[in-house]
């Protein structure tokens, strides 16, 4: 069969038209086969259980099916549900209170008119994107330290409170914890596609407006608000279709804040994966729990896609 261009080109014709750019882009298809789409064969194991005393090939080939009985173990097993329940917990905290701050932040820095001010802010809000949390979460209990920690000690020097809190050994106070770390590590970061996209709107229109009579906060309702309307929408989406995946970036915070007295509230899918796999060596069925959720992301991002197109126009595909 044949296939057609718009200039009447055939398919090879096109290639061939092309060639240097699908040269240029070769190392990055390869790169995406080699890491991205071969690895999956490796969900095969989620339906068997795989022995690696087989051998990595043979266990692969010879390990003995088991059909869906990993799936069935994980939604009867108790700590997995309390793991899947923390994780949209705390993803829906990220999202409600992490998602519309870098928005906010980016609005807030256009405003500004003094350069050099501007860049130093800017400069300052993405520093932490780049400290390792093993440090911020020294730095966590640092400052929330029963003994000697930096907040204790302030309240108990203005009188706030009689005893010192056990900040990180009790259950209530560990959301707002990792909320306010998140946000505080992320939204510098985050905003950077913001700020582009405030850059792109057309100056003339800010002008116009000025002629107008409008003040600042009309000109970013009527202006800068709708003009990145597409963009927030696009990461929005995005937000909501990796809830549950390991790109939330909870499982670092989790791992290391977790203790014997919090363990039930900062079990979370990743770090139960981890457990698994890793420290129990349950290869087949940690593969089964990461291929659930790898089905809930699909159907979270498309059904916010969905969603996002028949309410705002605006969609990924």
């Amino acid at each position: 069969m044949v296939i057609k261009g718009k200039k009447g080109m055939t398919l090879r014709e096109k290639f061939w038209d092309q060639r240097y750019l699908m040269i240029l882009v070769l190392p990055v298809v390869l790169w995406m086969i080699i890491f991205n789409y071969i690895p999956m064969l490796g969900l095969i194991i989620s339906f068997k259980e795989y022995d690696p005393y087989l051998g990595p090939l043979e266990g692969f080939i010879k390990s003995r099916w088991v059909g869906f009985e990993n799936f069935v173990e994980a939604f009867t097993d108790k700590y997995f549900i309390s793991s899947l329940w923390n994780t949209i917990y705390y993803s829906i905290l990220n999202l409600v209170v992490g998602f519309p701050i870098p928005i906010i932040f980016a609005i807030l820095l256009n405003e500004l008119t003094n350069i050099m001010f501007k860049k130093f802010v800017q400069t300052v809000s993405y520093l932490p994107h780049f400290i390792s949390w093993v440090f911020v979460v020294g730095f966590i209990y640092v400052l929330l330290a029963v003994d000697n920690g930096l907040l204790n000690g302030l309240l108990l020097k203005f009188n706030l409170t009689e005893d010192a809190i056990p900040f990180l050994a009790t259950e209530k106070y560990i959301p707002p914890i990792v909320v306010i770390f998140n946000v505080w590590k992320s939204f510098g970061w985050n905003s950077i596609i913001y700020i582009a996209a405030i850059t792109n709107i057309d100056p003339t229109m800010y002008e116009a407006a000025t002629v107008d009579g409008a003040k600042r906060f009309a000109k970013i309702r009527y202006i800068t608000l709708p003009s990145i309307k597409p963009t927030i929408v696009i990461m929005l989406i995005f937000s909501i279709g990796s809830m549950i995946s390991p790109n939330f970036g909870l499982f670092e915070q989790m791992y290391l804040l977790s203790n014997s007295m919090i363990q039930d509230i900062t079990e979370i899918v990743d770090t139960y994966t981890y457990k698994m796999g890793i420290v129990l060596s349950r290869y087949s069925y940690a593969t089964a729990v990461g291929l659930f959720r790898s089905v809930v992301a699909v159907i979270l991002l498309t059904g916010a896609n969905f969603t996002s197109r028949k309410l705002t126009g605006e969609s990924l595909f």
